[in-house]
């Protein structure tokens, strides 16, 4: 069966020489070739994160260290911020884990503004928070900067970022920042396969999850410190992921931090010309767009083109390609176009081109 090319928000297309990486010969979970690689990309996640702090490696979505830090973090009452199909759910899961909970809820397309945080937060109610950076399922993203400025203010707030769609792909230095968790898949902007999680947590997020009783053991943050510490995992890892990963580092210190970042915002802003050069307009509010994918308007909010989104989606798949045809409820009155990982303009110029076929058959 020939390749469809991925171009929806995750999971993006992997190159061979990644898979490559992934077929490596397997050694010793705890033997020294393991912590040999994991002692040589310590320090370029470091670098890729901005912090001094350890960088951890968990087997399993994203989803997994997210709950664990609720599990590890949440002792009062958390704070949800939600603006999207992703973000919403975190109050669900919050709830599920037998946490105290509250939504920060505003319309989807529209970030996440510090005003809205601050509010909330000088109730005193709130001993943690979670915010999305990279709302996917609308393309919307948050002023993380602005937002985490918050933290001097309350320091005893413990503020959990998800940057699984914008991790590698856009500048986030997690110490400058001041924040206390930051995470993201490898499935989005990191170009790996699904099933590995890179995350790093705050002194003040470890000193927290020793006092929590009942934070399990797989997502337990002072095991991963302790094991991190050794180059070590606190349980059996999927090896495989963190050869594919240590090519994926090599690549993006070949390429440099800064030109990823640059190429990133190139065939994002070609995504958007080729959207308004078909008479479409965004979902998100303007200024918030994500850089990593585009959440096209097709008929969710007022002004701009309207196609038939499956259709679009089906004309574009048989030349090759998968886009998204919107998620949740609006699925259909908005589509997404990812640019994240390994893309660059040539390729998107070829994505545009099945799209300019498809639009011409609609």
């Amino acid at each position: 069966m020939a390749h469809v090319k991925l171009h929806i928000p995750g999971p993006v297309e992997v190159s061979e020489k990644t898979f490559k990486a992934f077929c490596q010969p397997m050694i010793g979970h705890r033997g020294q070739g393991f912590k040999d690689l994991v002692a040589k990309i310590q320090p370029q996640l470091q670098t890729l994160l901005g912090t001094k702090q350890l960088a951890y490696l968990s087997t399993s979505s994203a989803w997994g260290v997210m709950e664990g830090a609720l599990r590890n973090l949440t002792q009062k009452k958390v704070l949800n911020c939600m603006k999207g199909a992703f973000s919403d759910k975190w109050l669900d899961v919050a709830k599920r884990c037998g946490k105290e909970a509250e939504a920060l809820q505003v319309p989807w397309g529209s970030p996440i503004r510090p005003e809205q945080i601050e509010a909330k937060l000088a109730t005193g109610q709130f001993d943690s928070l979670t915010l999305i950076h990279n709302e996917t399922s609308t393309g919307t993203m948050s002023p993380l900067a602005e937002i985490a400025a918050l933290k001097k203010k309350y320091p005893d707030v413990m503020f959990i970022v998800d940057a699984v769609s914008s991790m590698t792909a856009v500048p986030i230095h997690f110490d400058a920042l001041g924040i206390d968790v930051l995470l993201a898949g490898t499935q989005k902007a990191f170009a790996l396969p699904p099933g590995l999680t890179v995350f790093t947590a705050s002194p003040a997020a470890l000193a927290r999850a020793a006092t929590a009783k009942d934070r399990g053991y797989y997502f337990d943050f002072v095991e991963f410190q302790k094991n991190a510490a050794e180059n070590m995992t606190p349980s059996t890892p999927s090896i495989s992921h963190v050869y594919a990963l240590a090519s994926k580092l090599d690549d993006f210190f070949a390429e440099g931090l800064e030109n990823r970042y640059a190429r990133h915002k190139k065939t994002n802003q070609m995504t958007r010309d080729w959207a308004a050069r078909h008479g479409f307009n965004l979902f998100p509010e303007a200024g918030y767009e994500s850089i990593t994918l585009t959440c096209v308007n097709n008929g969710a909010k007022s002004g701009g083109r309207v196609v038939d989104a499956a259709k679009l989606q089906k004309l574009v798949k048989d030349q090759g390609f998968l886009i998204d045809g919107g998620y949740g409820k609006i699925k259909g009155t908005t589509f997404r176009l990812s640019n994240m990982g390994d893309e660059t303009p040539e390729t998107m110029n070829a994505l545009y081109a099945a799209l300019d076929s498809a639009m011409a058959k609609l």
